[in-house]
């Protein structure tokens, strides 16, 4: 049996969630199916650490595939040639991008759709792009994987898929995420908040992430209750930060808001165990890793009551709605004064975690891609 994987999004220190996703699935598969040929596709000069087992050969092909432009190119041409040549079992895409018209089965792992819900959040090309071919994609496919049950119907229903084509594959938890000992939380306090306790965003400042109504619950947590918590915002900057930080001087509250930018994983996984509390409340998530990661850290979360997000967190979460300024404020004020909530949702979220593990993850995208081939 030959795999070709499109492992495009495998960028040395520089994973995120769909990398992540592509990692740490693609590692357990191909450890513990030694007898499978798999072929990574990378469209740039790759790390050795990516090719995690014997049975692997890594190949560039292409150009870097970062623009609306060149996705096309690499996919329908660089892509396509490759297997055309290599005539494998499977194509499995784990960002979901396909070839249209390949002549081999195809498995992408289509995360999210929210590009369909909400295309102001991407740039106008991208937007267009996404909204052009992955419905193509979607009928392409032979079958599809995506990480809720959330994002299953929403595929089903918006992409006219028939649901028993669609499985999901819930994402894992990164194992350097963990609790940290009184003396790790002082030492990341000092490094990050100025020895203050502090409420965490964790993952890129996207627009969806819903970054402007964070700030402003915090503004009025910040007038309400005169506490010295901060908002740490750690993650990558994305294109807009001109209005956040617009919003931030706006509202007076410039020293009481960090930015880390991207950070090691030792360093996020420290920022996110050392905080009071995970505060993501985006509009619309497939999935949501950092719930899980909380989880990890014992950490209490607030979050959104919407799209995948409570299907994620269960009851270790407050669950607000993420338009709703004033309800996600009153649920900092819970968890910044209220010992007897937290702890519970401190409680609930060790025992949820245990849903949620890259083993689990890597033996359902497993089972879907014998599924594929084996036509089931």
């Amino acid at each position: 049996m030959h795999i070709v994987v499109n492992t495009r999004l495998l960028i040395e220190n520089k994973l995120e969630g769909m990398g992540w996703f592509t990692y740490q699935t693609l590692k357990f598969i191909t450890t513990t199916n030694p007898d499978i040929k798999f072929t990574f596709l990378f469209d740039r000069p790759f790390s050795n650490d990516f090719i995690f087992a014997k049975n692997i050969t890594g190949i560039k092909i292409g150009f870097p595939a970062r623009h609306p432009v060149l996705y096309y190119l690499w996919f329908q041409f660089s892509v396509k040639k490759a297997l055309k040549k290599l005539k494998p079992d499977l194509f499995l895409s784990p960002d979901g991008f396909l070839c249209i018209g390949a002549r081999c089965k195809q498995l992408p792992v289509i995360h999210d759709i929210n590009f369909f819900h909400h295309p102001n959040d991407s740039k106008w090309l991208t937007a267009k792009y996404y909204n052009y071919f992955f419905p193509k994609f979607a009928k392409e496919a032979a079958r599809i994987v995506t990480v809720s049950e959330y994002s299953k119907n929403d595929i089903a229903k918006n992409y006219k898929i028939d649901k028993n084509k669609i499985d999901v594959v819930y994402n894992g938890i990164n194992n350097f995420f963990k609790p940290l000992t009184d003396e790790e939380k002082i030492e990341t306090k000092r490094k990050f908040s100025n020895f203050e306790d502090y409420f965490v965003y964790v993952g890129s400042l996207h627009p969806r992430k819903n970054i402007f109504n964070l700030i402003k619950a915090f503004a009025i947590f910040k007038t309400k209750t005169d506490s010295k918590l901060k908002l740490v915002l750690a993650g990558p900057n994305y294109w807009g930060m001109e209005k956040i930080n617009s919003l931030i001087l706006e509202l007076k509250i410039s020293e009481e808001v960090v930015f880390t930018g991207r950070l090691p994983n030792n360093d996020l996984a420290k920022v996110l165990g050392g905080a009071l509390c995970l505060t993501y409340i985006p509009y619309y998530e497939g999935f949501g890793i950092p719930l899980v990661e909380a989880m990890q850290c014992q950490m209490p979360i607030i979050t959104s009551n919407v799209t995948s997000l409570p299907e994620v967190a269960g009851n270790a979460a407050i669950l607000v709605n993420p338009y709703n300024v004033k309800e996600i404020a009153d649920a900092m004020e819970i968890v910044a004064f209220d010992s007897a909530k937290t702890k519970q949702l401190i409680e609930n979220g060790k025992q949820r975690k245990n849903e949620f593990s890259w083993e689990k993850s890597g033996e359902l995208l497993m089972r879907s891609i014998l599924k594929t081939i084996k036509n089931l």
